[in-house]
């Protein structure tokens, strides 16, 4: 059962978060002693944070389990999903910049009372969770890193995206062509690949011509600039709570730099997944869950 819950961010976007119930699980759970009023739920909150282009749909095999002994709250981030694109005519730096993509976080735990949290974010979505980590350490109780670098990627990725964005056939004419594409025959695909296909499908909307993105691809390559200029080694650095480093063996992140950022980390920890790509959480869910629960079960004996 998934419930969507309306927050209104400090510059007015509109939110979806999408918060994911186990009706046993809840009948289960009481509150702790003298830590919840009646009525509320007392169970460790946990946050999803998508990556660039994705959705909270996407969690939804990380949250079904997640959600047999914890809250779980998975948010489409502005400009995504069914969350509202800031204006056009809104300045950029300001509307999509990581500021914005942090206070967001930040207001949808504090008003949905999930602190202290853990964050699970993978690629824009974990650099979300780890600079929310870094301001915010009361709110934060564990983080978990999927498949994202702290060291920038350098201008020549930009614009190999924009090249990118360009060689989209759009509009699809249906919803399978596009699977089909970003499956198969995208250049940038080296062998076939159901689940990269299924990942994108999933972001796909019915417009009047056809199939196309439910986000703004100019507003992607504008929200992706902090990361392509930026590195974010020092707020790694000042994450203080537990955080695990995962990585798919053929991902994004580097093992070299995923092991220095579990170095970097005052109390990081380090997991790698053979045979899996950038959409580890995705497309190989067991894996991926075996690689996660040892650590957030470690964070909830540690809890008083």
């Amino acid at each position: 059962m998934v419930q969507r819950i309306d927050v209104t961010a400090a510059d007015g976007v509109r939110l979806a978060a999408w918060e994911f119930r186990e009706p046993a699980a809840e009948a289960a759970a009481g509150p702790r002693a003298g830590e919840a009023e009646p009525g509320r739920d007392a169970r460790p909150g946990v946050l999803l944070l998508h990556g660039l282009m994705g959705r909270a749909s996407h969690w939804a095999g990380t949250a079904r389990w997640l959600g047999e002994h914890r809250r779980v709250v998975a948010l489409d981030q502005r400009g995504h999903g069914q969350s509202d694109r800031p204006p056009a005519d809104r300045d950029t730096q300001a509307a999509l910049g990581r500021e914005a993509f942090v206070a967001d976080a930040e207001t949808v735990v504090e008003q949905l009372g999930l602190a202290p949290v853990t964050l699970i974010g993978h690629s824009m979505g974990a650099l979300t969770a780890w600079q929310l980590a870094a301001r915010r350490p009361d709110l934060v109780e564990a983080l978990v890193i999927c498949d994202m670098r702290a060291s920038a990627l350098g201008e020549a990725s930009q614009q190999d995206w924009e090249d990118w964005f360009r060689r989209w056939p759009l509009p699809f004419p249906t919803q399978d062509a596009a699977r089909r594409w970003f499956g198969e025959d995208d250049p940038r695909v080296e062998r076939p690949d159901p689940g990269r296909g299924a990942f994108f499908a999933e972001v796909m909307h019915e417009a009047p011509d056809g199939w196309r993105p439910l986000f703004s691809r100019r507003q992607m390559l504008t929200v992706r600039e902090t990361w392509v200029h930026d590195a974010h080694w020092e707020e790694l650095a000042q994450v203080r709570c537990p955080t695990l480093v995962v990585r798919g063996l053929d991902g994004e992140l580097g093992r070299a730099e995923a092991q220095e950022m579990v170095r970097v980390l005052p109390a990081g920890q380090y997991a790698e997944i053979p045979d899996a790509g950038h959409y580890l959480h995705y497309d190989h869910p067991t894996a991926w869950r075996a690689a996660l629960e040892p650590f957030l079960d470690g964070i909830k004996a540690a809890a008083p």
